[in-house]
């Protein structure tokens, strides 16, 4: 959630946010409607209930002759504070929801627009100029013996798949790297659960307009998780951090599920975009001025890893409307896909600002000991999709694909993963 003071002190500001990601600014009056409302409800109940505490007062000094007026007159005020907190039940309610309503503030450098209005801030790398067959990802990992995706569907359904041999060492290689990486860097490393209960999914701003892409466990109200994110943003809810050196840092590694409700017909070629998949996730809390500087600096640790691939991508600053709901910016990663003659999403990495923190209440005291909300990051640092990337890029004219120096260790020192005999 954001600020309720920030609202009440700049509205426009917070109009003009909505406007840029395409939401409705009117949300805005909407909430400050509901603000005032329970404001002068509460108000009115204090009324009562300090009426209630004097003639509580009163009926204890009151004459025989006075009292059975005073009971009276108590009885029915009894019943107007019990009217008046109900109110102030809906009122809180009514605030809460109008509140979740609105999305993160953007900064101000934000492109405005929606998914095709990123801007490209920098391209790296040169595009590989392949000879003989150019081969997809899926190709290649059949004829390694890497990919099994007509299994995976017989087995689980649509988008589901088998790593195999090469495959399984390929993404063990990867995500090893990326938290080896992290964690000489000085991030945490964890292995979080990937069922998390409502109220940290919820925390996370997961369970907004994105909903039917999270997996729900009805029996049990729990949710699987679609990225290391949620547990990590949960993992200190109601609790206060020592924030007053370096932020706090954390790398996770999990398995990931998504619905991808919204996605029929897009991708359904081999594991661009599935229903499960492994991710190396960092997870940064810090305070609020620290946010913008450690924002690029996840983007750093995203970029030494595109590196240690050796595949070309660009790094775009993504327009407000496709931000999602807890994002005030975010920045991917894209590398090309010679097959596809396109940059493709491989990293995100996110600055929530104090968003996610104030729905989760984590906190931090500042330099007077008074507790403030703190500010959380995300970034993507290796996925189950960054193999298409290698396959591709990598790939020799006989389908055999050549192994990034940094990986070698992870395969055995093999520089080459030849096709399957």
């Amino acid at each position: 959630m954001i600020d309720l003071r920030f609202v009440r002190d700049d509205p426009d500001t917070v109009r003009a946010s909505q406007r840029a990601r395409g939401a409705d600014p009117a949300a805005v009056d909407r909430l400050l409607d509901a603000d005032a409302q329970r404001r002068a409800v509460v108000s009115a109940g204090d009324e009562l209930r300090a009426e209630q505490k004097a003639l509580g007062r009163a009926v204890g000094q009151a004459s025989p002759e006075d009292r059975p007026a005073l009971l009276a007159r108590a009885k029915d005020l009894a019943a107007r504070v019990k009217e008046a907190e109900a109110a102030e039940t809906r009122a809180n309610d009514a605030l809460a929801a109008a509140h979740k309503a609105i999305d993160n503030v953007i900064e101000a450098a934000t492109p405005p627009g929606g998914e095709t209005d990123f801007v490209v801030r920098k391209t790296v790398g040169e595009i590989p100029v392949l000879s003989g067959p150019v081969r997809d990802h899926l190709e290649l990992g059949e004829g390694l013996g890497a990919i099994d995706t007509e299994r995976g569907a017989k087995v689980s359904g649509a988008r589901f798949y088998f790593l195999r041999g090469v495959g399984a060492q390929l993404q063990w290689a990867l995500l090893n790297l990326a938290v080896t990486k992290a964690a000489a860097a000085g991030f945490i490393p964890v292995i979080p659960p990937v069922l998390v209960k409502p109220e940290s999914m919820e925390g996370t701003g997961f369970l907004g307009e994105h909903s039917d892409e999270v997996y729900r466990l009805e029996a049990d109200d729990l949710y699987l998780v679609g990225t290391a994110e949620v547990p990590l943003a949960a993992y200190h809810s109601d609790e206060i951090l020592d924030l007053s050196g370096d932020p706090v840092r954390y790398v996770g590694w999990s398995s990931c599920f998504r619905r991808e409700a919204g996605s029929y017909g897009k991708d359904t070629r081999g594991i661009i975009r599935v229903h499960q998949f492994d991710k190396v996730e960092m997870f940064a809390y810090c305070r609020p001025e620290q946010a913008a500087d450690e924002h690029l600096r996840l983007l750093a640790f995203e970029e030494q890893m595109l590196a240690a691939i050796e595949v070309p991508y660009r790094v775009i600053d993504v327009a407000a409307g496709d931000l999602g709901s807890s994002a005030a910016r975010k920045y991917d990663c894209e590398a090309w896909l010679p097959s596809q003659q396109a940059y493709r999403e491989l990293t995100s990495t996110s600055n929530c600002t104090t968003f996610q923190a104030r729905r989760l209440s984590i906190r931090y005291r500042d330099a007077d000991g008074k507790p403030q909300i703190a500010a959380t990051l995300n970034g993507t640092l290796a996925t189950t999709r960054w193999i298409v990337a290698i396959l591709e890029n990598h790939q020799l004219p006989d389908g055999a694909v050549r192994v990034p120096e940094a990986l070698r260790p992870g395969l055995g020192g093999r520089e080459v993963l030849e096709p399957a005999r």
